[in-house]
């Protein structure tokens, strides 16, 4: 039986490569035979690719973690622990998605951010930079967070606003609107705050 080592700490499990790409997958996992695992990719543990779900690079989808629809994970990218990846979803750089968060509909992870936890991230939303949304907070409609900025709590930032620089929302505060949050700014508890375009 061929054997591949993902390097996770179990050693060599009983694996083989996609037929569509080359990748290794381990035989406790599933990929479906529409789908693409790259030369350098590697599906492991009980994780699912399915759907139309690519797989490019050196990315890694592992654990529980599920990707489908036309979701992409790729460079350096990871989709770990029971985490959701699906629809037309970008995952790329160094991102990482685990825990139990769920990223979708046409949204974009990259750079060196972390999405976790119960989080989640849908409506095109872009997180990038090392900015980091767990919790069980929500980012939404083409809102945007990057830099060294949070989201966290049961905060929910959606609209066009922008979280950067070191800002953070938390607690149960909503931004919508075309808000911007940066520097140091601390947003927490019940504030809501929503500014309309004109």
């Amino acid at each position: 039986m061929t054997q591949f080592d993902f390097e996770d700490g179990d050693g060599p499990v009983p694996a083989h490569q996609h037929p569509n790409g080359g990748g290794w997958v381990a035989n406790t996992a599933h990929v479906g035979k529409f789908n693409f695992v790259g030369p350098d990719a590697r599906v492991f543990g009980k994780a699912s690719v399915c759907d139309m779900a690519r797989i490019y690079e050196c990315a890694r989808v592992s654990d529980y973690a599920k990707v489908s629809g036309h979701g992409i994970i790729t460079n350096n990218a990871k989709v770990s622990g029971h985490a959701r990846v699906t629809d037309f979803v970008l995952v790329f750089n160094n991102a990482h998605v685990f825990g139990r968060a769920r990223v979708s509909y046409q949204a974009l992870v990259s750079g060196d951010s972390r999405v976790c936890g119960h989080a989640r991230v849908f409506d095109g939303a872009h997180i990038h930079g090392n900015a980091r949304v767990y919790g069980g907070a929500w980012v939404s409609g083409k809102a945007l967070v990057h830099g060294n900025a949070q989201v966290y709590g049961r905060a929910w930032v959606h609209g066009k606003s922008t979280v950067f620089g070191n800002a953070s929302v938390c607690g149960n505060a909503r931004v919508g609107g075309n808000l911007e949050i940066y520097e140091d700014k601390h947003l927490y508890d019940d504030i809501g705050l929503l500014s309309f375009p004109f």
